[in-house]
């Protein structure tokens, strides 16, 4: 098998499910954003251990189910498995328990925390960013009609923060940011 098909030279792309779209729309951009976002979740795994390791794994293999979404034509969503390949109402009441679990353990910030605090909770806070433009791509493409009865969008509002708090509980300790006077 080779890894190159050609087909994309002319500037598309094809779906899961089958059909093609030009590779500049708003699908591909909002599942390459995921995607994106995967692999910065992957560079902040590559510097957790044991516990916080397997919950970033865990993350990110939901966002595959999110990016399977997206990468379908809305005409074709219908064959779509939930939690396979559709985001479902469980997916975002799972996240938001461990939002809440996380919050219950280590609290939350008062006032705005400055990146940074750790190399792990950097590398996640910059994942949660690129979640925060996925979840933007996703909004401009749900006005176009592309999610129609689709939880993409709250599912990445929720990412984004169970990702915040991921980096919270990555930081030795909670400290408000604070400029010199």
């Amino acid at each position: 098998m080779e890894i190159y098909t050609r087909k994309g030279d002319e500037g598309t792309t094809g779906l899961f499910m089958g059909g093609r779209v030009s590779k500049a729309s708003l699908g591909p951009e909002s599942y390459g954003t995921v995607d994106e976002a995967v692999s910065a979740l992957g560079v902040a795994r590559a510097c957790a251990e044991a516990e916080m390791a397997q919950a970033i794994l865990d993350a990110q293999r939901t966002m595959f189910v999110c990016a399977a979404e997206l990468a379908t034509d809305p005409g074709r969503r219908g064959a779509l498995e939930d939690g396979v390949s559709r985001v479902h109402q469980e997916m975002i009441d799972k996240l938001e328990g461990a939002i809440d679990e996380i919050a219950a353990r280590r609290g939350v910030p008062e006032s705005f925390v400055v990146p940074g605090g750790s190399r792990l909770a950097a590398a996640l806070d910059v994942a949660r960013t690129v979640v925060r433009r996925a979840e933007r791509r996703a909004v401009e493409y749900a006005a176009a009609g592309g999610l129609d009865g689709s939880l993409v969008v709250p599912y990445l509002n929720r990412m984004a923060d169970y990702v915040y708090m991921l980096a919270r509980a990555a930081e030795a300790e909670w400290a408000p940011s604070r400029t010199e006077d």
